[in-house]
């Protein structure tokens, strides 16, 4: 099965031609996948900064557990591991409808995007207890 992270290096633009795209007038389909990419980009940068406090808070939650009650943070560290395999699965999926198109990168990174602002707030939900 190829990995969406494949994918991502095979539709991966030039950094140079990225700084030229204005996203809010985009309309070439090369700058809308560019711009799907850095939309894709900022939720996960959004995503590694949530999840850091999120395993801080359950490193915490082990300290003041039982030692057999403990596994917050191992339990959060799994359940990451398997939501990176469903998120490169679903995504590369989510391009199949455009396959070997120019459009089937803005299906994959907006499929990536959104299935990341999902998961920051799953992550964020599990500060509020």
């Amino acid at each position: 099965m190829i990995r969406v992270v494949t994918l991502a290096c095979l539709f991966a633009a030039s950094p140079a031609l990225a700084e030229e795209v204005d996203c809010a007038t985009a309309m070439a389909q090369q700058e809308l996948n560019i711009c799907a990419e850095m939309d894709w980009q900022a939720a996960d940068k959004d995503l590694n900064a949530v999840y850091k406090t999120v395993l801080a808070a359950m490193k915490d939650m082990d300290a003041v557990l039982p030692p057999e009650l403990q596994g917050a943070e191992d339990a959060l560290r799994t359940a990451q591991r398997a939501w990176i395999d469903y998120r490169d699965a679903q995504c590369e999926t989510a391009g199949f409808p455009m396959r070997g198109g120019a459009a089937e990168p803005l299906l994959v990174y907006g499929c990536l995007r959104q299935v990341t602002e999902n998961r920051t707030a799953e992550l964020l939900a599990l500060l509020d207890y």
